[in-house]
């Protein structure tokens, strides 16, 4: 990671004094759980990512720092509000914020944070940039809705699977990019460039997740198979579902989607999907989005910038956490 932030480094710092100054009220409880919220913020990837872009399109301003924290409350928000829907009780390895309070609280911190988000999205005086948000908070719900709805569904659908995650974590990534491009006054088909970036990027990232829910780990912040015990199926069980005969397994995956399953009968499954080829297809797909995140960086780049974008799409994929 310092190697990914080296060209932005005093623009990072920069940017973090603007996001936590962003964070201020004068309510106790409010500011507690801020000070909570900022205590346990992670790598904040999706700014690097802005800053990288921004910088490789020209100057950093001022609408470029606003832009980012913008998205970074956005996205803060949205892990908030998800907690909430799922009812998980961690978030990067430390309790969440509803299991810290409760419901009610998660959600209000959540709204004051996607309100926080909207007023920095105003300070960047771009309507681009401010639409992007926008657009952006849509998909977030949408792709959450999609998912809410898919657990009920007859069949293993890849297709709805890529739809969700492009609305969910890839709108993010893309986001991001766009926004930088767009910040540095970059044209309209060079700022779509960029979107498609940190959309290949975001599908990779995505994946990686998928990937870590497979295997045990205290470090990457969630326990093995969170997203099963949640109804989810993602691409490796997906993809054995769709090239299995075998109806007990796919009469389990029901079962997983309906919430009916024991944790016994999930690790069977787990143990299914990796012995029938599920992590090896799911990592061949990622290193292809990851390619074409590679056959998309922006051709004027210089070197240490076009070399610090492409380590960060390594490190997407290569991260244990």
């Amino acid at each position: 990671m310092q190697h990914i932030k080296q060209p932005i480094a005093q623009e990072f710092e920069v940017f973090k004094q603007i996001f936590d100054a962003s964070l201020q009220s004068t309510n106790p409880l409010l500011k507690e759980v801020i000070a909570y919220i900022k205590q346990r913020k992670g790598k904040q990837m999706r700014p690097i990512l802005m800053l990288l872009i921004a910088k490789s399109f020209g100057e950093i301003g001022d609408s470029a720092y606003h832009a980012a924290s913008s998205l970074e409350l956005l996205h803060t928000a949205s892990l908030i509000h998800d907690d909430v829907v799922d009812e998980s009780d961690k978030r990067r390895g430390q309790k969440s914020v509803n299991a810290l309070y409760d419901n009610k609280v998660s959600v209000l911190v959540g709204d004051f944070l996607l309100a926080t988000s909207l007023k920095e999205a105003a300070l960047t005086a771009d309507i681009q940039i401010v639409n992007l948000v926008a657009k952006l908070g849509q998909n977030l719900s949408e792709g959450e809705i999609i998912q809410l709805s898919n657990i009920n569904a007859s069949d293993f659908s890849e297709e709805v699977y890529f739809e969700v995650i492009r609305k969910k974590t890839a709108a993010l990534f893309a986001a991001c990019a766009e926004a930088g491009a767009r910040s540095a006054h970059s044209s309209d088909e060079m700022a779509k460039k960029a979107y498609l970036l940190g959309e290949m990027i975001g599908i990779s990232f995505q994946i990686k997740d998928d990937i870590f829910d497979y295997y045990p780990s205290t470090e990457i912040g969630k326990p093995t198979a969170n997203d099963m015990r949640e109804g989810k199926l993602t691409l490796p069980a997906l993809y054995v579902l769709n090239n299995t005969n075998d109806e007990k397994i796919k009469n389990l995956a029901f079962r997983i989607r309906s919430l009916e399953a024991t944790k016994e009968e999930i690790d069977g499954f787990i143990d299914y999907v990796k012995d029938n080829g599920g992590m090896e297809y799911a990592r061949k797909i990622m290193v292809e989005y990851r390619n074409k995140a590679l056959d998309l960086l922006p051709p004027q780049t210089s070197l240490p910038l076009r070399e610090a974008l492409a380590a960060y799409i390594d490190y997407v994929i290569e991260r244990d956490n």
